[in-house]
């Protein structure tokens, strides 16, 4: 169920009743208009042909070992399972596995959840999953709304979660050190070492002690490392990689997703309970104004602790994703990487970009161009945006008014 408070049943409803406009709901209408046909590959089934299809790049591999995922029979830390993703879309694919795994970003609904078997077919279906998906998919980890999440856990040497050692889901704000718990993880992060690629040997000597598995494992042996460790076949998957910088990307990008998410459904549930559009209410405005807020933040990287060494993929995902713009007038674009002390060099959110965002409500989006404003302008100089300089804030706003019609004409 949706918590989303008193409203919670009506926007399950919602969910549930309304058709998907997500791009893997528009690709099986393409399936079955005949304009897309998808070819099946005797060793990856519909990988390759889905990745070509939604315009995934393959750079975007991202392998992760612990038993997280409904195929966990054909999961292992010799076998982990890979993700493939764009700005919306999800695909992960297990050796062995029955089906491909899809996760979508309806731009109203929020994250979508499908299965395509791994069988031939003339118009392959897509099966769209709901309550299943949502029992983790739709709680306090995803914000309470239909969404994403990219979990760091400790695992034993079968990929088996270790859950007296905690887990978390990454944001941008979680320590190098935490994250990437039950990934691989290839590229270089210098001095800052994570949890990628490390799996706990073990488990009775650590006494069920958060603090005792991670001090018996040597973190800075499993960092660092610029290609797949031995025990992994490289050969079984389309490329040698799990880039860190792929990871850092998505990490961001699931987070933003669900705030996003969160917006749009809070501030419809505002909008319908007072009957006005656009809102008049006080009591309206905080609610719109609270949904909103954490976005703002979000989007602009507000409390994310800065890197301390460089950061190095090791596939061509960096020059992949940055090439796709858009582009200001000077050559400028939101997707340019930092990677030596922050992820983006512009840090605010290429999602503004994105379907989702263009379709929350109305007094939503005035309300986050609004901050937006504020803060690019250097009205607002509160704490919580110190971390941007008058450079970067006079940069963004740019970029902004150059690439965004809408922002530019408010």
């Amino acid at each position: 169920m949706l918590q989303m408070g008193a409203g919670g049943e009506r926007a399950m409803a919602e969910y549930s009743r309304e058709r998907p406009n997500d791009p893997v709901a528009r690709l099986q209408q393409k399936i079955d208009s005949g304009d897309i046909t998808l070819d099946f590959d005797k060793k990856w089934g519909y990988l390759p042909a889905v990745l070509r299809a939604l315009k995934i790049p393959e750079s975007s591999q991202s392998l992760v070992f612990s038993k997280t995922s409904f195929q966990i029979d054909h999961i292992s830390v010799q076998s982990p399972r890979a993700l493939y993703f764009n700005d919306d879309v999800y695909v992960g694919w297990v050796q062995g596995g029955s089906v491909l795994e899809f996760a979508s970003v309806d731009p109203k609904l929020g994250a979508m959840f499908y299965t395509l078997t791994q069988k031939p077919a003339d118009r392959p279906q897509l099966e769209r999953l709901v309550e299943g998906c949502l029992v983790c998919h739709n709680s306090s980890s995803t914000g309470g709304v239909p969404g994403f999440m990219m979990r760091s856990l400790l695992v034993d040497v079968d990929g088996n979660p270790i859950l007296s050692a905690g887990t978390s889901v990454m944001t941008d704000r979680t320590p190098m050190m935490e994250r990437f718990g039950g990934w691989y993880v290839s590229g270089k992060s210098g001095s800052q070492v994570h949890r990628g690629n490390s799996f706990y040997p073990d488990i009775a000597s650590a006494m069920g002690n958060p603090r005792t598995y991670v001090s018996k494992m040597n973190l800075a042996a499993t960092s660092n490392l610029m290609k797949l460790p031995a025990n992994v076949d490289s050969t079984m998957y389309r490329n040698g990689h799990s880039d860190i910088v792929a990871l850092l990307v998505m990490t961001h990008q699931t987070q933003l997703h669900n705030l996003i998410a969160r917006v749009s459904y809070e501030v419809r549930a505002a909008i319908l309970d007072e009957g006005a559009n656009p809102p008049v209410s006080e009591i309206t405005r905080t609610r719109i104004r609270n949904a909103a807020e954490p976005l703002v933040e979000g989007m602009l990287f507000a409390w994310t602790p800065e890197y301390s060494a460089h950061i190095e993929g090791s596939s061509g995902f960096t020059a992949e994703f940055e090439k796709r713009g858009p582009f200001d007038r000077q050559g400028r674009t939101l997707r340019q990487l930092d990677l030596n002390t922050r992820l983006f060099r512009y840090p605010l959110s290429y999602l503004v970009y994105s379907e989702a965002f263009d379709a929350m409500p109305g007094p939503a989006k005035d309300y986050v161009y609004k901050r937006f404003r504020e803060i690019l302008s250097g009205a607002d100089k509160t704490i919580t945006f110190a971390h941007l300089s008058e450079a970067d804030r006079k940069e963004i706003l740019l970029i902004l008014e150059d690439t965004k019609p809408d922002f530019a004409v408010r």
